[in-house]
């Protein structure tokens, strides 16, 4: 099943579950239930919209973007962090209102019951999702699968602190578990925001990539071949990995260019969706990729009087 179909089942469930514990909080009047509900939205709205961006993310590169459009999964993920900011300053509001001004809660048993199956639901719905996010590497998959696991977890933190309601009476409690609830939420919406921040920024590939990268270079190791200014960079479902290779001088261009194509092949095959761009160098040049402005002007200019130096051996060295 592809990544879109778990976000359409995401988007039934969210239905499903909103319903549920809708109906969990009009029989208690608890205003945990009730926070419990308004993340049901949040479950909502965060996978319609993270199905909309794995559409896009799907779309092959056209000419405004060439390089795909894999980096759209981030925008669903920061968007479903936004969404569970919000959805916590709300629960705060309700909680601290109800924390002022308590109330009794009313017919437990039947509310417990509908939120306990809701909660099901969450929990089996994520726990498909997080391993299609680990084997498809789609963060917006991922995204929606931990909003889920938290919405599980504050909704075994409501059950939990209405059982404690219920036997020993403290309305406070009630209120103040749904305090801890924004909290994990709040804690849950900051992290979601932050990684789709960095993977917007070109964040380097996950320490085991890097790592099978390596070891494929290590592969063709040889005293005639070096590798050397190897960075990476993931965007989405996509990784990506530029170097450069080193080899003889009087190698010619088409053994240069057909041991290239073997080690971006190996490279591709050995770490799934990796796209690999190998510049050929000689051995003996090395590229100046850290040099700032400065030190690029300098260098010109010591090429250029150097030039100006000696006209006629640069001459004869053209001829040849």
């Amino acid at each position: 099943m592809q990544a879109s179909s778990y976000l359409k089942v995401s988007v039934g469930v969210a239905l499903a579950t909103i319903a549920l514990k809708t109906g969990a909080w009009w029989v208690t009047g608890s205003v945990s239930l009730l926070s419990d509900a308004l993340e049901g939205l949040v479950n909502l709205a965060g996978a319609a919209f993270a199905l909309g961006m794995v559409s896009w993310a799907a779309q092959p590169p056209d000419a405004e973007h060439p390089y795909g459009h894999h980096k759209a999964e981030y925008f669903s993920s920061g968007f479903e962090g936004v969404l569970i900011l919000a959805a916590a300053i709300a629960i705060l509001g309700a909680a601290g209102e109800r924390l002022l001004h308590p109330a009794a809660v009313q017919s437990l048993g039947p509310g417990l019951a509908l939120s306990i199956v809701a909660t099901a639901m969450n929990a089996a719905l994520a726990a498909a999702m997080f391993r299609k996010a680990a084997t498809d590497r789609s963060i917006a998959l991922e995204a929606d699968a931990r909003h889920l696991m938290a919405d599980v977890w504050t909704s075994v933190g409501v059950v939990v602190g209405l059982v404690g309601v219920h036997f020993t009476g403290w309305l406070w409690l009630d209120p103040v578990v749904a305090l801890c609830v924004a909290a994990n939420i709040l804690r849950e919406g900051v992290s979601l925001v932050w990684r789709s921040a960095g993977g917007l920024m070109d964040m380097a590939v996950e320490p085991e990539v890097r790592a099978q990268i390596e070891r494929t270079l290590a592969g063709f190791a040889h005293h005639a071949i070096r590798f050397d200014h190897v960075v990476t960079r993931r965007a989405g479902q996509r990784r990506y990995v530029d170097l450069h290779m080193h080899l003889p001088a009087e190698w010619s261009l088409g053994r240069a260019a057909a041991l290239r194509a073997d080690v971006e092949a190996a490279l591709m095959a050995d770490v799934a969706g990796l796209r690999a761009t190998i510049q050929l160098l000689p051995m003996d040049v090395e590229a100046h990729v850290d040099e700032t402005a400065e030190d690029v002007a300098r260098r010109t200019q010591a090429a250029r009087a150097q030039a100006a130096a000696h006209p006629v051996a640069d001459a004869e060295s053209a001829a040849r």
